[in-house]
């Protein structure tokens, strides 16, 4: 038998343990573990101080439910919320193909944006990243002195044509041979006493070019200016051409970088303010990237000249195919080089004059169909017709499409030999939609007897791709009035080599013998074969302001060449 007095000893004890208990479980969390509920009852007693039992029972329920959701999120959530995390990680730094190929979003794949297609000289690379010392070379040849010339070189995958030269405090001028660029450092632009290296580089790099809405042209190239960044006590000037119909709608642009860093295109100055007629002249406080941009306002539309070049190689006794190359290039002097450095190396070479086009920038693509091929020669491809996207010519991608033709025997037992020596080909070209306004007629005639023109010799003169301003001017006013003979900008037009069609056309033009003269310059003539033609055409006056210029030009040491001229002029 139990007495009352060991009942309330136990009782007494397990009280005390009770509190201890109780005030201990702030400090352990897990003493709920360590002494179990049923313990804790037994402990309490059952038949004693029940108040006071029932308030510690409801103590311990309202704690187990206080206390689970608390577990619940410390055992769950953390790990959920890593993983969220590292999710988000993924997504910031992995590209998408590479999550894409673990799991799929909503069980949906992404649409995969198809490439642009690029035109035939366009290709897309992915260049190393340049090092320190081949960016030093890089730039070190850039402004290496070229004693006057003009040099064509691909530097960094970079095709440029540079030319370099020191300049003291009389000044200078840099010129680009047949590509209609020139820079001038005036008197007083360096100190004296100093020298400064300064280089004048045409990008023929085709991605570093802006990049243009639908509504904007690329009318001229890319020049830079070097050393990028320097500056003088006086502002020097900036000259290369452009193609625009419309010179208050070009607008000049510049990129404050150098030529390896991303190109940062930003408008300078108002639309018109550099240009004139045909030509970009940028006075410069500093050096930099500079080209020029059409951007014709809301509802009126914008328009270039383009020139059609075609190309092929020559003619050869036996040879079964050929293979015609016809680009649309911008109307500037250094497109057209361009399309010849392309050339090279394939043998192709310039087949006539290029013949101009009036490319509208709110039409549609252009068309190239073939309209006859002579007796003894057939098409090799599937279409006469061919497409050239809009926009390739518009942002001056300078695209071309090629036809390629193949003798064709008169009977099954006849060799190549026996068949024709010639061939002649005509080909109408017009934007979509337009067939019926505007149209252009390309002629092609080769044959294997004609001679084909080589490269003049060192020992003559460089060609004058751009006349001396005063000159230009004074040869307009004496060609401009028409002539009741017709000896006038007219007949310079027909040595020239342009037809009746083309004559018309330039008549309508603002001043005919401007442009004639301009067309003379990009074919890269001499001012002595300027003097020749006008003394062919009987006019006198015309080729005494030539040699009077000449004269002044080469002053006493020219006078064998004053003689020959002289001579020119009798005849």
């Amino acid at each position: 038998m139990v007495k009352a007095s060991d009942v309330g000893e136990g009782l007494r004890i397990s009280s005390k343990d009770v509190r201890k208990a109780l005030q201990q479980e702030p400090r352990s969390s897990c003493w709920r573990r360590q002494l179990p509920r049923d313990r804790f009852l037994a402990l309490a007693g059952t038949g004693v101080h029940g108040g006071w039992q029932h308030q510690m029972t409801r103590w311990m329920c309202s704690h187990e439910c206080s206390f689970q959701p608390a577990q619940f999120l410390l055992l769950v959530g953390v790990p959920v919320a890593s993983a969220l995390l590292l999710v988000q990680c993924l997504r910031w730094h992995c590209p998408r193909w590479l999550l894409g190929a673990f799991w799929k979003l909503d069980n949906q794949e992404e649409p995969v944006s198809h490439p642009t297609p690029l035109p035939e000289n366009e290709s897309p690379r992915q260049c190393p990243p340049a090092t320190l010392p081949e960016m030093a070379a890089f730039y070190q040849e850039l402004h290496t002195p070229t004693q006057g010339q003009t040099v064509v070189r691909q530097l960094m995958h970079k095709l440029l044509v540079f030319s370099a030269r020191e300049v003291d405090h009389r000044g200078g001028c840099l010129m680009l041979r047949d590509m209609g660029i020139s820079l001038l450092i005036p008197p007083g632009a360096v100190a004296v006493g100093r020298q400064e290296r300064v280089s004048l580089i045409l990008v023929w790099d085709l991605l570093d070019a802006p990049l243009l809405s639908r509504a904007q042209g690329l009318v001229s190239p890319v020049v830079a200016c070097g050393p990028h960044g320097a500056s003088f006590l006086q502002p020097c000037t900036l000259t290369f051409k452009h193609c625009a119909q419309q010179p208050r709608h070009a607008r000049t642009y510049s990129s404050n970088t150098t030529l390896l860093d991303a190109k940062v295109w930003r408008p300078l100055g108002q639309p018109g303010a550099h240009t004139s007629r045909d030509e970009c002249r940028i006075r410069l406080s500093h050096f930099s990237l500079y080209t020029c941009v059409l951007e014709a306002p809301a509802g009126r539309e914008a328009r270039k000249w383009l020139q059609l070049a075609v190309f092929c190689s020559p003619l050869v006794p036996g040879q079964s195919h050929l293979q015609l190359r016809i680009y649309f290039l911008n109307n500037t002097p250094c497109a057209l080089q361009w399309a010849m450095a392309n050339e090279q190396p394939h043998g192709g070479r310039l087949r006539g004059p290029c013949q101009l086009f009036d490319f509208t920038g709110a039409r549609g693509d252009q068309c190239l169909k073939l309209k006859y091929i002579s007796e003894g020669w057939e098409n090799v491809d599937e279409s006469s017709c061919q497409l050239v996207p809009h926009l390739h010519i518009w942002h001056g991608k300078c695209p071309f499409r090629s036809f390629c033709f193949r003798r064709k025997a008169a009977n099954e037992n006849e060799d190549c030999s026996a068949l024709t020596n010639e061939i002649i080909v005509t080909m109408h070209t017009f934007q979509d939609g337009m067939e019926t306004k505007y149209m252009e007629i390309l002629r092609f005639q080769a044959s294997e007897e004609e001679s084909w023109a080589v490269p003049p010799p060192a020992s003559q003169p460089p060609p004058c791709n751009r006349l001396p301003p005063e000159l230009f001017e004074q040869l307009q006013m004496l060609l401009e009035p028409n002539s009741i003979t017709g000896n006038d900008w007219r007949r310079l037009a027909s040595h020239l080599g342009l037809c009746g069609m083309k004559i018309r056309f330039l008549s309508c033009q603002r001043s005919p013998a401007a442009a004639i003269l301009e067309l003379f310059e990009e074919q890269n003539g001499s001012l002595q074969e300027l003097h020749y033609l006008m003394t062919v055409m009987e006019r006198l006056d015309c080729a005494s302001a030539i040699q009077n210029y000449l004269s002044g030009t080469h002053g006493g040491g020219g006078a064998q060449e004053n003689q020959r001229l002289e001579l020119d002029e009798k005849l």
